[in-house]
């Protein structure tokens, strides 16, 4: 009887069902209402009935008035699709997601209704028990199946929404803009498309442009370098691509375009081509030539076009092996001289500084008529690239540019630059030259554009992201620290201006030089060997921490870990990498360490310039004997010799390596001019003991000086910046006191701690050109 009432209303309901489906009007306009729940479940005897009327109810109607997913219903009071912030528009899913919500209610509620029935009708009826189940499982399964649906849609829907807008709130003033003109952020396509522009930056809001696109890992300088054009389609690559020029080319796909190519002078068979392409600089028709490197083949092709070309200077960024691969053929004589084709290249002379080598030849054109007369030519050489991904910092290669174009003279042809392939480094250094030729006559950068338009005289120029954010870091640096290179000649008026001259907030100028220094950021996620908990007791002050990067490396002791580690830096000198090693002054327990770090790096000269005691602290352990020798582990230290000068004492030691009964020569020089408090009253005494150090160092064939103080940046870091800079007086007759500072301050935390230190370095160098009153010898 019961089933037969269920049977026979759930037809009712289905026949009620159709009557109101079949009297609804295909018109927009509103259904009539829905029965309500309590109503249905009076009229259902099986709950189930009750979650298929309602599903059917709600998904015909879906269909009737069209509201599928991503498809705009005109006529409904809220539009499928909402404008965000950013004026973009969202598909609005909220009308469909309620819903679903509504049929996994009515599930629910069918569900609990269903299960209270069965419970009852079991109780009176127990044979029908197993009818029940099947039924119930089903409901449960499509339940479940229903609520999986829905989180995946929600979860979809989400992270939809999530790629159309990102930070919309965020503005960069002078990059990325739509066309609309509305500055947004947003998550931009590796592809290049019209409608994206970007415009020059204003000097005064370029480091703050830097700081935007530097953050998230340089994502916004990826999207930027990834919008560059190619301008494939705007040449063509004929001449390069036939078949007696293709040997000709390093790499079979950076070619000229047949439109900018640099065109020989015909001497011989299909001789006129060589891979390489003028570009322009700023507001200069081509001011360069770039190239790729010489291979053997075309070296007398190259030397060919610099005679034809009448270039003076040769820009080569690119060492002649990197990673064990030939990147660029030799193409100068070490010495004397070589003929390659109708050039003979003679060697005149060669500087090797730290950054970069400057070689300078004699070439002459040996023609048919004779010989003609001979030309200058400058090669810079720059070989502080290094072989993965941009120098470190720009400072090198700011200084390098800067030697450029001091050594080009005006009346030369075309700069020539190469690399290997003519297009990553070379378009980096064409780009930062011209970028700042325009920093000085418009106030303003524009390294998209500038980039643009230069691949359209060659294909490729600026290989990778970061060759491209390397050039607004150059930039930047160039922007906030300008040219502070001087000639020793000025030296004196600059120093009555540092120390005269208001700056902001009523600081010397001095003071605000130095502050600028504060800008070098402290990199404590480089640090990570010098903080690990076994090595942080070798360490004497624990703000002072050598960077991984450039850290001296020990052997590890067998059987023990964590012995690789001590507090010492390696240190770039004038003319030589690593020339210097920064330390602190050694710990009781890190003696052996410090001598383990002279065996092995097979130094000969230590500079020490602290006392053992100051101001009733331990400064420094004695690592020496006081007389005869001591021994420290695996090592023993003899004195030989004691000398005392008039500001420092030298002392000569033999350090044996007792395992394998093998000795070294070391030699201390220990500087006792340094007062407790403050700095040196005249700077004799540092001038004396550098020149001493540098006699010991040409002798004992240029090992790495080890220098320490007691943490090994104070005193160490003025002692190393002051060998530089008188080097350099020596050498060029010019100093950049804060420049060489800066680039210390990158190899190690606070090289040179006070302004007083820094002022010291100014001091020195103004007595040692007091001393040595002939000008001559500094120009």
């Amino acid at each position: 009887m019961t089933r037969e009432l269920r049977v026979n209303m759930k037809d009712h309901v289905e026949s009620d069902k159709g009557r109101w489906l079949l009297s609804t009007p295909p018109t927009p306009h509103p259904p009539p209402p829905t029965p309500s729940l309590v109503s249905i479940a009076g009229v259902c005897a099986n709950p189930s009935d009750l979650f298929i009327h309602s599903c059917r109810g709600c998904l015909t109607e879906d269909v009737r008035r069209g509201l599928r997913v991503g498809s705009p219903d005109r006529s409904s009071s809220r539009p499928p699709w909402t404008e965000a912030r950013g004026g973009h528009l969202i598909p609005d899913h909220r009308g469909s997601a309620r819903k679903l919500t509504m049929v996994l209610f009515l599930v629910g509620f069918s569900v609990a209704v269903n299960n209270s029935a069965h419970e009852n009708q079991t109780a009176e009826n127990p044979t029908h028990r197993g009818d029940h189940v099947l039924p119930s499982t089903l409901v449960i399964s499509l339940l479940l199946i229903i609520v999986v649906l829905l989180t995946i849609y929600c979860l979809r829907f989400k992270n939809h929404r999530k790629a159309l807008v990102t930070s919309v709130d965020k503005k960069i003033p002078n990059g990325f803009m739509e066309e609309q003109g509305e500055q947004t952020v947003v998550l931009l396509p590796r592809s290049p498309s019209p409608s994206k522009r970007y415009f020059p930056i204003p000097l005064d809001s370029l480091e703050e442009e830097y700081r935007i696109r530097s953050a998230d890992d340089g994502k916004l300088f990826r999207e930027e370098f990834n919008s560059l054009p190619c301008y494939y389609h705007l040449g063509s690559f004929e001449e390069a691509s036939r078949e007696h020029n293709r040997e000709k080319n390093r790499y079979p796909n950076i070619l000229p375009y047949d439109h900018s190519r640099v065109v020989l002078s015909h001497d011989g068979l299909h001789s006129d081509y060589i891979n390489a392409s003028y570009i322009d600089g700023f507001k200069e028709k081509n001011k360069f030539i770039a190239a790729q490197g010489p291979k053997l083949e075309t070296v007398a092709d190259f030397w060919r076009m610099i005679w034809e070309q009448k270039t003076a200077t040769i820009v080569m960024l690119t060492n002649l092996k990197e990673r064990k691969e030939e990147k660029c053929f030799q193409y100068w004589p070490e010495k004397g001289c070589w003929i390659y084709g109708s050039v003979r290249v003679a060697m005149e002379d060669f500087t090797v500084l730290v950054d970069y080598t400057v070689r300078k030849f004699y070439i002459q054109y040996q023609g048919s008529d004779g010989p003609r007369a001979p030309r200058l030519v400058t090669q810079l050489h720059f070989t502080g690239w290094p072989d993965f991904g941009v120098p470190f910092s720009p400072i090198g290669m700011l200084k390098f540019l800067k030697k450029v174009k001091a050594v080009n003279p005006p009346y030369a042809g075309p700069i020539v630059v190469h690399c290997s392939a003519g297009v990553g480094r070379t378009g980096t250094f064409i780009v930062i030259d011209s970028m700042i030729d325009m920093m000085h006559t418009e106030q303003r950068v524009d390294v998209f554009g500038s980039v643009s338009r230069i691949r359209e005289q060659r294909c490729q120029l600026i290989q990778t992201d970061m060759q491209y954010s390397f050039i607004y870091q150059a930039l930047l640096e160039y922007f906030l620290y300008g040219d502070t290179e001087l000639d020793v000649c000025s030296l004196e008026g600059h120093l009555h201006r540092l120390h005269n001259t208001r700056a902001p907030h009523d600081r010397l100028g001095l003071e605000e030089e130095f502050r600028k220094l504060t800008n070098v950021r402290i990199m404590k996620e480089n640090m990570r060997t010098g903080n690990l908990p076994a090595n942080m007791k070798k360490n004497r002050v624990l703000q002072i921490i050598p960077y991984d990067f450039n850290r001296v490396i020990l052997s590890v002791k067998r059987g023990q870990e964590f012995t690789d580690y001590i507090n010492a830096s390696f240190i770039d000198g004038y003319r030589q990498k690593d020339y210097f090693i920064a330390t602190q002054g050694p710990l009781s327990h890190t003696v052996e360490d410090f001598w383990r770090m002279v065996w092995e790096w097979r130094c000969h000269s230590i500079v020490m310039l602290t006392e053992l005691k100051e101001r009733e602290q331990e400064k420094c352990f004695q690592y020496w004997p006081p007389e005869g020798s001591v021994t420290f582990g695996d090592y023993s230290v003899e004195l030989t010799a004691d000398t005392l000068c008039e500001t420092f004492s030298v002392k000569d030691l033999v350090l044996t390596y007792r395992p394998e009964k093998q000795s070294q020569h070391v030699r201390h020089f220990h500087f006792h001019g340094w007062p407790e408090i403050g700095i040196p009253g005249e700077g004799r005494g540092m001038i004396d003991i550098i020149a001493a150090v540098q006699r010991q160092q040409q002798q004992s064939g240029n090992r790495p000086i080890i220098v320490h103080c007691s943490a090994g940046a104070g005193r160490t870091g003025t002692f190393i910046a002051l060998s530089n800079i008188l080097e350099r007086v020596k050498a060029e007759g010019l100093l950049d006191v804060f420049q060489t500072v800066k680039s210390l301050r990158t190899q190690r935390p606070h090289m040179v701690q006070t302004v007083e230190q820094y002022d010291f370095c100014y001091r020195v160098v103004q007595d040692f050109v007091d001393i040595f009153s002939d000008y001559a010898n500094f120009k």
